[in-house]
């Protein structure tokens, strides 16, 4: 389905609810959904990537400005190496045919990982993409690509300590650790999904997740629609958010907010 018919079929019932502001995904079982349906990974993956342009869809006619897509983990490459090499073409084909429709939509493209072990085209396609896309403001939408929580951390910790040599670690600030993490500048995810019914982080966002409503759903990413989408939103906005407050500071809060 396009972008402009997702938007007019599907937006009437989330723009009733409050939206969040970055949601992250997890988008775990493209490899069973091809099982089940006796077809290679490869084609799970590939029908994986039209329910990411759903979800691009979903955020962009319900005005969620941040949108977190983890692609491919740092573990992930103890896969076959032939599904490796698979994932790596269909990600570099998405950046060179689809890049005309982040465009359209006005969709900025940030790549999120360590870049490190990818072929020089790929590195270069990756930074033309961000480039073109660099002053879009519709939606950002980070794709996380060989990225992993841990790896995040210690690179943040590393700059850190490049940066600013000498520096005792009892004067290390919060915010200033946090400029050197991938996702600064961006707000925190508040709202986390994982298909599949597997529940757990994989290592993902470990830092950026410590507030954020995690929201598991037993469909498969393939699987992952509009309808499962209004749940994880609706299930947002059912939870009280108190950053360490009580219900009733909350509820002042809220008050005055109104």
């Amino acid at each position: 389905m396009s972008i402009q018919k997702y938007r007019s079929h599907h937006g009437e019932k989330a723009n009733q609810q409050r939206a969040p502001n970055h949601v992250a995904i997890i988008m775990d079982g493209n490899g069973r959904w091809a099982t089940q349906r006796n077809l290679s990974r490869t084609k799970g993956h590939r029908k994986g990537v039209e329910s990411a342009w759903e979800a691009v869809s979903y955020c962009l006619e319900n005005k969620i400005p941040v949108l977190t897509l983890f692609a491919f983990g740092q573990e992930n490459w103890k896969r076959p190496s032939q599904e490796v090499r698979n994932l790596f073409r269909i990600f570099y084909l998405l950046l060179k045919r689809d890049m005309g429709r982040l465009l359209e939509h006005n969709v900025k493209l940030r790549i999120i990982g360590d870049r490190t072990p990818f072929a020089p085209y790929l590195r270069n396609t990756i930074q033309e993409s961000e480039a073109l896309t660099q002053n879009n403001t519709a939606l950002t939408l980070n794709i996380a690509i060989n990225y992993s929580g841990k790896w995040d951390i210690l690179q943040a910790m590393q700059k850190l300590v490049e940066k600013h040599q000498g520096l005792h670690a009892l004067d290390v600030l919060e915010k200033q650790f946090e400029a050197y993490l991938s996702f600064q500048g961006q707000p925190e995810p508040d709202l986390f999904i994982r298909t599949s019914g597997v529940q757990r982080l994989s290592n993902f966002m470990l830092w950026d997740l410590a507030y954020s409503e995690i929201f598991f759903t037993k469909a498969l990413w393939p699987d992952f629609d509009k309808n499962e989408f209004d749940n994880a939103v609706s299930f947002f906005n059912q939870c009280e958010r108190r950053f360490g407050l009580i219900s009733e500071q909350v509820s002042v809060c809220s008050n005055i907010e109104s």
